[in-house]
C-alpha cells in the first residue's frame, strides 16, 4: 500500500525564503534514498479557496509507510530540517493510498 507526504508551504514575502532553497536542494537526495518519488513539486498553484493560498506544494509518494517514517526520522533529515522550519509556514499531511 503507498503512502503519501503532501506539503503546502507559506512564504512570507516580507521574510522571504531565507534558507528554503538550500533546504529543497538537500532534502530532495535524502527524500529518494528512502524510496520516496516526488510526484508533485511545484510553485504553480491555483488557489480554490481564498482561506488557503500556499505557494509551493509538495507530494511524495512512498511505498510503505516505513520508508516514509524512517525518511523523516533519519538523521540526515533531522539535520536539514530546520533550514525549513525556521523560514516558511509549512503544513504537512500523510495519507495512506488506494490500491
Amino acid at each position: 500500500m503507498a503512502w503519501y507526504f503532501m506539503v503546502d508551504t507559506y512564504i512570507d514575502k516580507e521574510r522571504g525564503r531565507g534558507e528554503y532553497d538550500d533546504y529543497i536542494r538537500q532534502v530532495r537526495p535524502i527524500v529518494e534514498a528512502h524510496g520516496g518519488r516526488y510526484l508533485v513539486r511545484t510553485e504553480c498553484v491555483s488557489h480554490l479557496s481564498g482561506e488557503r493560498t500556499p505557494q509551493r506544494v509538495i507530494v511524495v509518494r512512498f511505498d510503505t509507510r516505513e520508508q516514509l517514517d524512517c525518511c523523516f526520522s533519519s538523521p540526515e533529515y533531522r539535520a536539514v530540517m530546520s533550514k525549513r522550519a525556521e523560514s516558511v509556514d509549512s503544513r504537512a499531511i500523510i495519507a495512506e493510498g488506494l490500491e
